[in-house]
């Protein structure tokens, strides 16, 4: 998706029953391809050396981080690879272009931390039993590079993580990992001092369930998405109550409203106005207010006289 996506109003020669708004307004992507590029380069690095030293060191939570690490990396090349086709035009049969794959990147994401979690807490489980000596020092110096590593990459997606699930999503990966390294720079200090290797497992449980916990919610609204529902951050009755009390409208009908990417939003409605078309100002009026105070990105106004009763099919 590039800065802006532009709209030309409707011909004067277009029925008075229907009036979609068009409009031109700025992205809310910011281009994030350097983040991307920093972030995968320090993270592809990280996972070599880490698990070179995880399998010297023969320590699970070493060499778990590692794959935890290389599925962010995946993680990482699907959000970048979604926020380039999202910036593509509309075109053919995709008439909103590809920001939706914003939104499955987003699901992947999450997906992939899930299985991850699941792929260290059974490997950490087996090792219960007999936990193998492990070198603690090693362990807690590796842990450190990738606090510091996983940190300078979340911090590049912070700004850009307010708005954006995809963004989010890539910076929840970031965030875990370097509470993930934390936690590990713990067991091997505390390794060394106690030969407690068990602490091992202990700590690799532990942080399996901070990371599910914080990737949950990135999951849940993904999947929320794809399935069309109002986007968290839109309160659709505060919308609903805004549109019947525009001067004229006596009545509204077939609201909906959806997330076309992880930072934009659609909006269908028909408003009942026994008066007619109101005229473009009126309709633009709407449209910025859509806009600029419920973050409706592009909407479809449908004007109604009222003399035929509608029923909307999908309800």
């Amino acid at each position: 998706m590039g800065n802006h996506h532009s709209h030309e109003h409707d011909s004067p020669e277009a029925p008075l029953q229907t009036g979609h708004v068009h409009h031109r307004h700025t992205s809310l992507h910011d281009n994030n391809g350097h983040a991307f590029v920093v972030a995968i380069v320090l993270n592809v690095s990280f996972v070599v050396v880490e698990f070179g030293y995880g399998f010297a060191a023969n320590s699970t939570v070493l060499m778990a981080d590692a794959g935890h690490n290389l599925s962010d990396v995946l993680g990482l090349v699907l959000a970048w690879g979604a926020a380039i086709l999202a910036r593509r035009p509309a075109r053919g049969r995709y008439t909103y272009g590809l920001r939706s794959t914003s939104i499955l990147a987003a699901l992947a994401n999450a997906t992939l931390l899930l299985v991850a979690c699941g792929a260290i807490a059974w490997e950490a489980a087996q090792r219960f039993s007999q936990p193998p000596v492990v070198a603690g020092l090693t362990i807690a110096f590796v842990a450190m590079a990738g606090v510091i590593v996983n940190g300078l990459s979340a911090w590049l997606f912070l700004k850009g993580s307010k708005n954006d699930l995809n963004i989010r999503g890539a910076y929840l990966h970031m965030a875990a990992d370097a509470a993930v390294s934390a936690g590990v720079v713990i067991a091997g200090t505390v390794i060394v001092f106690t030969g407690w290797y068990w602490l091992d497992s202990v700590i690799s449980l532990i942080i399996v369930a901070i990371v599910i916990g914080s990737t949950w919610g990135l999951f849940r609204d993904s999947v929320q998405l794809i399935l069309s529902a109002v986007p968290a951050n839109i309160d659709i009755d505060a919308i609903d109550a805004y549109l019947r009390c525009q001067p004229g409208v006596t009545d509204i009908h077939d609201l909906h409203i959806w997330g076309l990417s992880t930072t934009e939003s659609a909006l269908t409605v028909h408003l009942v106005m026994p008066d007619g078309y109101p005229g473009d100002e009126f309709m633009d009026s709407i449209r910025e207010t859509l806009e600029n105070r419920y973050a409706i990105h592009h909407c479809t106004l449908e004007i109604e006289q009222g003399t035929i009763s509608h029923f909307c099919p999908v309800k």
